[in-house]
């Protein structure tokens, strides 16, 4: 483990896994895949393109490399946390630089801790890429639990909040008191919970995204303004046109994972169309992210089997909701960056009713998987967030 104080007791070095066995029945059953009809001129309209689907499936089942993907992968050092529920693996690199600041980045889905890996080098070691040292990090890398290596969550509860606390558990495991916190997607509402809930371990969080689950509270007799009412009736309209994915995984999750955990084009099919419909790509998918980067990702939550539990943080959102009461607010410093092809960003007004917005910048490109997408302009934006913040 890189040199830091930490608890031997609860932390445990970890290696990746790998099964020839399991990467040919994989190849088998792409070979088996039964493909659908489809309409002719239908393209994307109804879903997943089939010709672009059966491509990238061939490409999966003869040419991807696994094997290569995890020795890559496995450079970079990995452990395990002893939570309460099970394992946390997550990975940990100490920063370059004169003091680095402990900074914990949590992944979203359908990404997963893989989508952290190009910003990890430009937070630990800025001096190497041409900016100043004194901007370094020591950067923890979790995957939620029931994502990738995290051991799957046996009971109901494992929410944004639980989370939280097993962050601010790990972080003290491996010796840092307070910490710095970021993320998008998923890793917002964990971020959120933090400074909501510990506020005292937290120097301050960075946001890419802001919980869809959002809601600030509003004293008895007011109304949202002109500009809040355009962003609330025109996430009603997104969520009416493009959420069914979060309906039925937030309503009933195992029902459609019984599907996509038997079969792989399935499995890529639902994945692959976030990846493509929430980047900045201009609609070509490998304009932001390579075949392999898109596969590594799906070939992990394929390994893992972890589709069904992934889903259930969708109902664990549900449940355990972020509707802020009159008594909460964020009040550690808060940064938010506002990439422009991101699927839904309130406006500033409406994040500031629950949020201690200390900075809000506009960013010129990109889309929901910012650290994939544009990693050195989120990271710029996180080290001049934080860089008053540091002691």
């Amino acid at each position: 483990m890189p040199e830091s104080k930490y608890d031997f007791d609860v932390i445990e070095s970890f290696l990746l896994p790998f099964s020839q066995l399991a990467v040919d029945d994989l190849r088998r059953r792409l070979q088996e895949t039964r493909w659908p009809e489809t309409v002719a001129g239908a393209g994307r309209s109804l879903g997943t393109d089939r010709e672009f689907l059966m491509d990238l499936c061939h490409y999966w089942m003869d040419t991807f490399d696994w094997k290569s993907q995890l020795d890559r992968i496995a450079t970079l050092h990995h452990y395990r946390y002893q939570a309460k529920e099970g394992h946390i693996h997550f990975i940990y690199e100490k920063g370059n630089g004169p003091s680095p600041m402990p900074l914990i980045l949590t992944h979203g889905w359908p990404g997963s801790f893989l989508e952290m890996l190009r910003i990890l080098p430009l937070l630990t070691d800025p001096a190497s890429h041409g900016h100043d040292p004194a901007d370094s990090f020591d950067v923890v890398i979790p995957s939620l639990p029931g994502f990738g290596y995290s051991d799957k969550p046996s009971e109901l509860g494992m929410n944004f909040f639980r989370i939280a606390e097993i962050w601010v558990e790990l972080m003290g495991a491996l010796g840092y008191e307070r910490f710095a916190a970021q993320g998008g997607d998923l890793g917002a509402g964990v971020s959120t919970a933090l400074g909501l809930r510990h506020s005292d371990r937290i120097i301050g969080i960075h946001l890419n995204f802001i919980p869809g689950s959002y809601r600030p509270h509003l004293p008895h007799g007011t109304t949202p303004t002109e500009l809040e009412q355009r962003f609330l009736a025109g996430a009603a309209s997104w969520f009416d046109e493009n959420g069914a994915y979060a309906h039925i995984q937030g309503t009933r999750p195992h029902t459609l994972a019984y599907s996509l955990n038997d079969s792989p084009a399935g499995l890529a099919a639902w994945i692959v169309e976030k990846f493509r419909e929430w980047s900045d790509c201009e609609e070509d998918v490998y304009r932001s992210f390579s075949r392999d980067e898109l596969l590594a990702n799906i070939t992990l939550y394929w390994m893992t089997q972890t589709i069904p539990s992934s889903f259930r943080m969708y109902y664990e959102g549900r449940m355990a909701p972020l509707r802020f009461s009159a008594d909460d607010f964020v009040h550690v410093p808060c940064g938010m960056a506002l990439f422009p092809k991101e699927i839904l960003f309130p406006p500033r007004e409406w994040v500031e009713r629950g949020y201690n917005v200390q900075r809000w910048t506009e960013m010129p490109r990109g889309g929901h998987f910012a650290a994939a997408e544009q990693p050195e302009l989120l990271a710029e934006e996180i080290r001049a967030f934080f860089r008053p913040l540091r002691q």
